[in-house]
């Protein structure tokens, strides 16, 4: 434990930077669950819930979406600096996001451009989108795109309670195995199930859709193995890489750099 149980309600803050807001979105919606939220917890700060949030200090700063602005890097800071424990929500927090899948390739100004042409930004200056983790130190994640509250509760409940959240240490391979599925990458299918994080309960391809890797990478992902079998199913090179960074944003990037320089030496 990192704290006694028994002491004053925890100071807990939820923030969101650049994304959707479906995270915050998620916990809003699960009703009788927020209840007991804000009941086990003392809610500093959570705009879409309430109105008087005061930026104090916190034991647990839980935060979604991606840094994509300059304000933002300094935000992240100041809220890594007076909170206790920082936890990234959702995959834009913890991977990037969809908005990180070209991270790294040296496009981004031309991307920019195309998009806002040669206006000039007075409020703040637009940076490439980057998971929380490139700027400060996070202590966990709750990745799904949105997260789920069979994920986010159980860990939310072990921190208030001074216990530490385990990670799932298994790819989703694993939950199809539990479930019985048959495997969609035997049909030829372009799953990415061995290389992506359980804990979704392998929802996807237990409807015969291949899973296409909104938990962030497994720890011990070997990438090389599953370009090399998606390869041999007849996938190109340049569109495997593309689907398993749509959600793997810069954490994928950084680490397909070297797989793809092996692949294409072989």
């Amino acid at each position: 434990m990192f704290w006694k149980l028994g002491e004053k309600k925890l100071k807990i803050g939820i923030y969101g930077f650049t994304g959707c807001a479906g995270d915050q979105l998620a916990i809003l919606h699960w009703e009788d669950d927020l209840l007991s939220i804000f009941n086990d917890a003392d809610i500093k700060s959570f705009l879409m819930a309430k109105s008087d949030n005061d930026e104090t200090e916190l034991d647990i700063a839980f935060v979604e979406g991606s840094i994509s602005t300059e304000e933002q890097i300094e935000k992240i800071k100041e809220l890594r600096n007076r909170t206790k424990i920082l936890v990234a929500i959702g995959d834009c927090a913890c991977y990037g996001g969809i908005q990180a899948m070209y991270y790294g390739d040296g496009s981004y100004k031309e991307r920019l451009k195309e998009v806002y042409g040669d206006v000039k930004f007075t409020h703040d200056t637009p940076v490439e989108s980057k998971p929380l983790s490139d700027y400060v130190k996070v202590d966990y994640l709750v990745p799904g795109c949105p997260i789920s509250k069979e994920h986010f509760l159980p860990l939310f409940m072990k921190l208030v309670n001074g216990l530490i959240p385990d990670k799932y240490p298994m790819p989703v391979c694993m939950e199809c195995k539990w479930k019985e599925n048959e495997c969609l990458l035997l049909k030829g299918q372009p799953c990415l199930g061995p290389i992506v994080s359980a804990g979704c309960g392998a929802i996807c391809p237990s409807h015969n859709i291949p899973c296409i890797g909104c938990w962030g990478l497994v720890d011990d992902a070997n990438l090389k193995s599953q370009v090399e079998l998606l390869m041999e199913h007849g996938m190109k090179l340049e569109d495997i890489i593309s689907r398993i960074k749509i959600f793997g944003g810069s954490e994928a990037a950084k680490k397909l750099e070297l797989v793809m320089k092996e692949v294409k030496q072989e």
